[in-house]
């Protein structure tokens, strides 16, 4: 049986849905296919990656890709995580669930290197406890254990 795919969406693809596929793939990719994707894709922001490796997860592979890349895919959840990819999300048929979670973008953060990376710290925590929420406490288990 194939794992279900999920697919965060976002505007650019660079902080938000980079860190949601980021603890998915690491807390369940062996029950799910994960991938990210932009409504107008640009580069993962390196505070992303500086927020995620503080935790232990590695994002700094991931690329941003633009979701036209997935309209063929089967995607069985599609994850809109800012309210600007909400309204403009393609429609996907295989979709058996839309979820939108809208967080505060990060890569608008103002100030000092270390002003923005609390930002991010903070958006990241909240993506992590709304992963568990919806995904790791529906019976999931961390794969290492």
């Amino acid at each position: 049986m194939s794992k279900p795919y999920v697919l965060f969406l976002c505007t650019g693809n660079s902080a938000r849905s980079q860190m949601a596929e980021g603890f998915l793939r690491h807390y369940a990719s062996s029950r799910y296919q994960v991938f990210s994707a932009g409504t107008k894709p640009s580069k993962l922001n390196p505070l992303a990656v500086e927020a995620m490796r503080e935790i232990g997860i590695d994002i700094s592979h991931q690329q941003a890709k633009d979701v036209i890349g997935f309209l063929g895919t089967p995607i069985q959840y599609v994850i809109t995580v800012c309210d600007r990819a909400k309204e403009s999300c393609p429609v996907f048929p295989s979709a058996f669930q839309f979820l939108s979670w809208s967080f505060d973008d990060p890569a608008e953060a103002q100030g000092t290197h270390d002003e923005k990376l609390a930002i991010f710290r903070r958006v990241r925590d909240q993506i992590g406890e709304r992963i568990q929420k919806e995904f790791l406490k529906a019976a999931l288990v961390r794969e290492d254990d």
